[in-house]
């Protein structure tokens, strides 16, 4: 048997695109035109986007109060079309796919839904941490898996290179690691020993067909 589990921030979809939905959501709840722009001038000069667009258009909303929004929203965000067709054929080759994620149960599970991933993940092979009890790196999340299919072979493909590798190489599995393209959130230029750093590298996910 043979597990493929994702990552999903940055690795099935851009988490940029979650930002934006999100950013659109307290625009249109604030109902004062230009404060979209606004925060997303914001976020990518580094600044904090709810402290500020509070300053700037002298509002009554809390930083907590956006911070909610922003977290429990229902994004605006799709599958790409490449995506979908990887995730087709994986199924189409008998592939079981598993899905760990950390981050709160409902912002993911907003995400999961939002996408559509039940059409290839089982409900008992999605992990958030909120609700697991554990995130990556820690090896309770892997072991998961292994003990659901004690006889697989697994492949982990993620993009986050501080926490997505280092113990799915520790148990032997196959690591591949999705390339930045210049959007992702959480920077990949930074330097690890060798153990934190995945087996291959790709450009665009569904060139992990030709190396699993």
């Amino acid at each position: 048997m043979r597990g493929i589990i994702f990552d999903l921030d940055d690795t099935l979809y851009k988490e940029i695109d979650f930002l934006k939905s999100a950013f659109r959501q307290i625009a249109d709840v604030i109902g004062i035109t230009g404060v979209y722009d606004f925060m997303l001038k914001c976020y990518r000069d580094g600044e904090n986007a709810f402290k500020m667009v509070i300053e700037r258009y002298n509002l009554s909303y809390t930083v907590d109060q956006l911070l909610d929004i922003y977290r429990n929203h229902k994004p605006d965000i799709t599958l790409d079309l490449s995506i979908v067709a990887t995730l087709d054929e994986l199924k189409s080759r008998g592939w079981t796919m598993g899905l760990m994620t950390d981050g709160r149960s409902v912002t993911q599970r907003n995400k999961i839904d939002a996408l559509g991933l039940s059409e290839w993940i089982e409900p008992n092979c999605i992990l958030i941490s909120e609700e697991f009890g554990y995130g990556k790196p820690d090896e309770h999340c892997y072991q998961y898996f292994i003990e659901r299919y004690p006889n697989a072979k697994f492949c982990y493909v993620g993009d986050n290179l501080n926490k997505d590798f280092v113990t799915a190489n520790k148990l032997g599995w196959q690591t591949i690691c999705l390339l930045d393209d210049g959007r992702n959130v959480f920077s990949q230029q930074i330097v690890l020993p060798k153990e934190y750093l995945p087996q291959q590298t790709i450009k665009e996910l569904p060139e992990l067909l030709q190396l699993i």
